[in-house]
């Protein structure tokens, strides 16, 4: 009976576009000088540059490879730096299928084989870290260190939009109606100092909300977050992790880096104050130098350690969509307004 009470607001949201479907390959709009490989029957952008020990960085929940901007320049002096639009977001496609993160990190480790990269150190950020760590209990003998910025990998940390939207039909509903919506609100959300929200930022944010298939792959996202058949095993995981954390952050709070420090063995927790969800940006230069020092402490150098093809940073590109909830994304680059002394 319910379902049946929802079936015309669904073909409401259908008839009048609120809804998107999947969509495989190219989109309009699509940075000048991006790389793309096909995998697993994805669309997929990275980046591949300097050469090294191999890092590979994922980002977060409606993010983007660009929400690493500021790091990947750094990493690359070193280190073979592999970035990537995970599936469904950034300039990835978004084709029909499992977004978890178990699948996220198959995505993940396919682009690896292609580049012929064994082992590495997987940097990540809030929902990226959920796939960081199911590489490293999938393939733990191709990781060789974690570093998690501000994690989003508990089933205690969904709220309960996450939770309804798992249901048929009534997730179609409320990401058709509200996934759009307040993107300034939901950015500013996620940072300490909300100068970070320019107006052209959120001008930049709704149009990236509008490529085909983000819905769809929102939604599929939050479907695939079944963090409750997995947690328990995050005890399993004995490789080094640095979790890197905003003192300030109300995505994730400090407590879910307690927790991770207490469920992974070998974890070392640094909070940084004045800082939301986005050390990298809020705290950039701390949090970097951090990271720095975490990975070349072991990072692990790739079968083949042979340089990427480019050893130029990515270009800059469009800011990545912002997410219903957890988190949004500025571009890395952008810096608070200054104010008159």
């Amino acid at each position: 009976m319910k379902r049946a009470l929802w079936l015309p607001v669904l073909f409401f949201l259908l008839a009048t576009g609120c809804m998107s479907a999947f969509h495989r390959g190219a989109m309009s709009g699509e940075p000048k000088h991006a790389t793309f490989a096909q995998v697993d029957g994805v669309r997929v952008r990275y980046v591949d540059v300097g050469e090294g020990p191999a890092v590979v960085l994922l980002h977060g929940f409606a993010s983007s490879l660009d929400t690493w901007n500021g790091i990947i320049p750094v990493l690359a002096k070193k280190h073979r730096v592999i970035a990537l639009d995970l599936k469904g977001f950034g300039w990835t496609g978004r084709p029909p299928g499992d977004y978890s993160p178990r699948a996220q990190a198959k995505l993940v480790f396919d682009l690896l084989n292609q580049r012929k990269v064994a082992h590495v150190a997987v940097v990540a950020h809030s929902w990226g870290c959920s796939v960081a760590l199911a590489m490293a209990l999938a393939h733990p003998e191709r990781v060789a260190r974690i570093a998690l910025y501000d994690a989003w990998v508990y089933e205690e940390q969904l709220p309960s939009t996450f939770q309804w939207a798992r249901a048929d039909v009534l997730g179609e509903v409320l990401f058709g109606l509200y996934y759009k919506e307040l993107p300034a609100e939901k950015m500013a959300a996620a940072f300490y100092d909300r100068r970070y929200v320019t107006q052209q930022l959120v001008d930049e944010v709704k149009a990236a909300l509008d490529r085909p298939g983000t819905t769809a792959a929102a939604l599929a996202a939050v479907r695939g977050q079944r963090f409750y058949a997995v947690q328990r095993r995050y005890r399993k995981i004995d490789k080094p992790v640095l979790l890197l954390w905003g003192r300030d952050d109300r995505v994730a709070p400090v407590s879910v880096a307690n927790r991770l420090l207490r469920d992974l063995p070998d974890s070392k927790l640094i909070v940084y104050p004045r800082c939301g969800h986005f050390p990298m940006i809020e705290a950039e230069s701390a949090s970097t130098r951090d990271l720095v020092h975490f990975i070349g402490d072991g990072a692990t150098a790739s079968a083949e350690p042979t340089p990427a093809h480019s050893a130029q940073s990515p270009a800059p590109a469009p800011a990545p969509a912002p997410a219903a909830a957890p988190e949004t994304a500025p571009p890395p680059a952008a810096k608070p307004p200054q104010t008159g002394s």
